[in-house]
This record gives C-alpha cells, sequence and structure tokens, in this order.
C-alpha cells in the first residue's frame, strides 16, 4: 500500500479474503451527469456489484487522502464540491498534495486500483484516440494506463466520440488485448459495434477469466479491455446517434473546446441533440458492465 491511500475497512477486508473487489470510477458523479443523477447512479452501480456478488471500491481524492470505497458522505462531498477536478496520471499528485477534491477518470482509477490489488474495474467506455490526433495529437491517458497497470477494464468499448479504429490499432501497439464479451466487434458505446475485430471472443464468464488470469500471470505488465457491447435493447438508432455525434463534434470546434474539457462538452452535447436518450444509453451500459464486472472479479477470485 502506498502512502496517501486509505482503503475502507468493507474493501481492506475483502480484499484480505480474496473475495471479489470492482472498481467503480468518480467522474461519473462530478462530471459525467447532473447532480443529484451521477451520485444516484454511483450508488446504484454499487448495489449492482453487491448484488452479483463482489464488493464495490469506489474511487476518488479527498481531504489529501485517495479514498478506495467511498461512502455515501464521502461521495455527496465530491460531487458537491466546486473545485472537484478530473484526475489523470498528469495531475494527481498536484491535486492530492494540495489537499484538493478529485474525481478519477478511468486512467486514474485504473491506477489506483492497480496499488490496490483490485484487478478489476467497470466503467462505460474508455478514452482513445481523438478524431483531429493528428492536428493535436490529443490522445487519452487511459491507454497509457491500459498500457501501464495489469487490471480487467470492463466497458462498452470507446466513446463514439473517439477514432475508433486508431484507438483499437493503439491498443494493439501497446500490447492491450481486447476480449469481446458475446461480441466479435469492438463495441462503439452507443451501439453494439463498429465494425473493427476484437482479439478474442468469449461467451461465458469462465474462459474469459482464464483468457484474463493468463494474460497477467504471463507477467506483461499491460492491462485487458474487456469489450461488453451496449444491450441491444438500449442501442441508438444508427442514423440517430451518427447525426447527433456529428453536430456535437462540429460544435466542439466551434467553441474551440480543447483538452480534458471535450469529453464532458460531447457528451452533454449528445444528450441534448438526442432529447435525452444517450444518457439513458450511458446508464444502460454501465449496468450492464458493473453486473459484468462483478461476475469476472468472482470467477478470478476462485482458484484457477
Amino acid at each position: 500500500m502506498m502512502p496517501g491511500f486509505e482503503i475502507s475497512s468493507f474493501v481492506s477486508a475483502a480484499l484480505r479474503a480474496h473475495r471479489p473487489v470492482v472498481a467503480l470510477e468518480t467522474t461519473l458523479v462530478t462530471h459525467g451527469l447532473p447532480h443529484p443523477q451521477g451520485l444516484e447512479a454511483a450508488v446504484e452501480l454499487e448495489q449492482i456489484v453487491v448484488g452479483a456478488g463482489a464488493v464495490p471500491a469506489t474511487i476518488g481524492v479527498l481531504d489529501g487522502r485517495v479514498r478506495v470505497g467511498m461512502d455515501l458522505d464521502e461521495l455527496n462531498r465530491l460531487a458537491t464540491a466546486g473545485e472537484t477536478v478530473k484526475l489523470n496520471p498528469s495531475n494527481f499528485a498536484a491535486q492530492l498534495g494540495a489537499g484538493l477534491p478529485g474525481s478519477t477518470t478511468v486512467a486514474a482509477t485504473v491506477f489506483v486500483a492497480a496499488r490496490s490489488g483490485i484487478e478489476v474495474f467497470a466503467t462505460g467506455g474508455i478514452g482513445g484516440v481523438h478524431r483531429d490526433a493528428g492536428e493535436t495529437g490529443d490522445e487519452s491517458a487511459d491507454l497509457q494506463a491500459l498500457a501501464r497497470w495489469p487490471v480487467a477494464v470492463v466497458c462498452a468499448g470507446a466513446k463514439a466520440i473517439l477514432d475508433l479504429p486508431k484507438t483499437v490499432e493503439r491498443l494493439e501497439s501497446l500490447g492491450v488485448p481486447v476480449f469481446g464479451f458475446g461480441a466479435d466487434e469492438f463495441p462503439a458505446f452507443y451501439r453494439r459495434g463498429s465494425g473493427l475485430p476484437v482479439d478474442r471472443r468469449f461467451d461465458d464468464v469462465a474462459s474469459l477469466a482464464a483468457a484474463v488470469r493468463t494474460h497477467f500471470s504471463l507477467g506483461l505488465g499491460t492491462g485487458v479491455v474487456v469489450a461488453n457491447p451496449i444491450p441491444p435493447e438500449h442501442e441508438l438508432p444508427q442514423e440517430a446517434c451518427d447525426g447527433a455525434l456529428a453536430q456535437a463534434l462540429a460544435d466542439a470546434r466551434a467553441a474551440g473546446i480543447a483538452g480534458r474539457a471535450v469529453t464532458p462538452f460531447l457528451l452533454e452535447r449528445m444528450r441534448a441533440l438526442t432529447g435525452g436518450a444517450s444518457v439513458d444509453a450511458n446508464l444502460a451500459l454501465l449496468r450492464s458492465n458493473a453486473r459484468l464486472a462483478a461476475e469476472l472479479a468472482g470467477a478470478l477470485s476462485r482458484p484457477g
């Protein structure tokens, strides 16, 4: 355990007993959804993890401490603190050292999970290579985090606002395998498929867990992307999704949005342009990912 980390008693007890634990991020609470919807969603995801037989470990930074397994009061403080910032590995130390609150992105959550001994993390979609990366060089810190720390990240692929072919190519270059759960294609967040193949398809949790365990045991040092498509009944229609996304990207360019502000801006524009349908889809895939992550953590906790 690293200095500055504070693991809750229930998460610590589960880790000592080798019980399944699932890491959960907090940008959903502070930036992904408006308050109190983000807080309500975080609580629901924890309940789903518990219902599937695992222990939730929601991660954030408060009072100069990295909290692993936050309670409702801590989550509410994080959600309502006006100075809460999104944490990546690049700004993590500065915010922590200043004693200021921070919510963890995928990259920061992967880092904390790995340092805490948590092997599975559930999120919505990972970041990746942005569509204008050829000009801006904009690439999510999530990719480097997956290349550095061995955590299985259960997600609905990468956010649809990204350049998905380049993101998948970058994952391959970094040595991060993409395992599709019940899917031959890399999911496109709001859509079940992108036309891009995954490295291997798995149709049951036991086989998936065996592959994840083997990857970790090889000592390659990288994480694993577990690509779990959005449930079919919640998939956004192709035309509506493409139209809203094109408009959102155009709006971001016109407004000069850049850096960490891009994703929240685009997700909010998608919400407005789809009449809230994108938020419903986002919540549905989050629930599905939390459930699968708990089942995967359970399978990994059992002797191979």
